[in-house]
Formats: C-alpha cells, sequence, structure tokens
C-alpha cells in the first residue's frame, strides 16, 4: 500500500478491507484475518495515513539511510516473519499489529504515556525494548513514528502533543540501537480517530503511537540510486 503516493479516502480503504490489505498473521497458525484495529480505523477518518506514501519520500529516505542491495528479497515471506516476530514480542500488552501490503504498524495505546505526558511508561518500555531489538535485527526498512490524540483540547496543543510523542518514542529507538537515519517522525493530533471521540473508551484508544515499518525492496534500492 506504501506505493499509493495520495491519501486514499475511506470509501476506498473500505474496498481494501474486503481483500488482505489490512490484515494481521496469528503468529502460531500463521493465518491471515482482518485486523480490528484496522476495522476500528474504518470507523473514523479511514487508513489514509497508512495508505500514504512514506513521510519524506522514498528515494531520499533510502539513500539518507544508506540501505543497500542487501535489502533485496525482503518483502514477503522475510515481511511476515518480522510481523509474526513482533506479535509475539506485543503479545498481552494492548499493542496491535495492523498490516499493509508492503508495510504494517505497530499501535501503542493510551497507556504508553501518562496523561499529558511525553514520558513513556515503564510496561511500554518493555515492550519497546523488543520491538527495537527486532528492527535492529532487520535493518532493511525505513520507520515512521506517528502520534494521535483524541478531539478534547485544541487542535493546536493536540498537534504538538502527538509530535512530542512521536518524538520520544523515536528516541527511544534510537537509545536502543536503531538508526536515526532510518526514522522520521510526524504528528496528526486528532486527524485520523479510529473509534468514536464522543466515549472515553472511543478517546482512549485514538490517544496512540504508531510505527509503521516499510520494507526496503531491491528494485527500491535501484530506482534510489
Amino acid at each position: 500500500m506504501q506505493i499509493k503516493k495520495i491519501l486514499i479516502s475511506t470509501t476506498a480503504a473500505l474496498a481494501l478491507i474486503g481483500t488482505t490489505s489490512a490484515c494481521v498473521t496469528d503468529p502460531n497458525t500463521g493465518e491471515r484475518t482482518i485486523s480490528r484495529a484496522a476495522i476500528g480505523g474504518i470507523g473514523g477518518a479511514g487508513l489514509g495515513y497508512l495508505l500514504g506514501g512514506l513521510i519524506g519520500g522514498k528515494t531520499a529516505r533510502i539513500i539518507g539511510a544508506g540501505i543497500g542491495g542487501a535489502a533485496g528479497g525482503y518483502v514477503g515471506y522475510r515481511m511476515d516473519e518480522q510481523i509474526r516476530e513482533i506479535e509475539e514480542v506485543t503479545a498481552g500488552t494492548g499493542v496491535d499489529v495492523v498490516e499493509g501490503d508492503d508495510s504494517f504498524l505497530v499501535r501503542f495505546p493510551d497507556v504508553t504515556f501518562a496523561v499529558n505526558s511525553t514520558n513513556i511508561s515503564p510496561d511500554m518500555r518493555n515492550v519497546l525494548d523488543g520491538v527495537a531489538q527486532n528492527l535492529v535485527e532487520r535493518p532493511g526498512s525505513l520507520i515512521d513514528v506517528m502520534g494521535h490524540t483524541d478531539s478534547t483540547g485544541s487542535d493546536q496543543y493536540n498537534l504538538d502533543l502527538s509530535r512530542r510523542r512521536a518524538e520520544s518514542v523515536a528516541n527511544y529507538l534510537v537509545s536502543r540501537g536503531v538508526a536515526r537515519s532510518r526514522i522520521e517522525t510526524i504528528g496528526y493530533g486528532e486527524q485520523y480517530p479510529i473509534a468514536d471521540n464522543t466515549s472515553e473508551s472511543g478517546r482512549s484508544q485514538n490517544r496512540r503511537v504508531e510505527i509503521r515499518i516499510t520494507p526496503v525492496t531491491e528494485d527500491d534500492v535501484q530506482d534510489a540510486y
């Protein structure tokens, strides 16, 4: 889905849900099923931020990160393998993995931060340690860290908070050995809800940080250079 260079509407995202585009892979059986997190996204502003292009563009980032020909063949089985590994690391923590065609999200819930704070909670640091280790061991990918809020408070405050939380997660990954050159951050504020903002349960789901992982193929490298 990352080959799309524009944001895709909710209608288009609904069509994709009918295929294998927004699925998760069971780490035990290997079975692909529609992600409950992806379904939740359709209830809000859709999956536009997942379906859109990499922050800053793929070509410049491949060159900037120094990713070379060793990335060849990464998409496909090896991406499925990485998804299974991350699902195992995050099992039982409230973290969701949302799968796309050529990228996937690791979605961290509201409890990652205290209210109005950018300090990562101790429990989620442990989970991030596992995700970071996986990213270090699999260097042939680009990483977008995206912050989201609920609709409480002003648009500007929410946008700023979402940016700072995304930066906090990115900095933590770097502190655990992930190359900063692979990472971009963005804050979306309240732009992309995945649940109803009129209930506390819905607002809690909307307060989240997501790590989007996009494997780089040999073709991507050749095109970039």
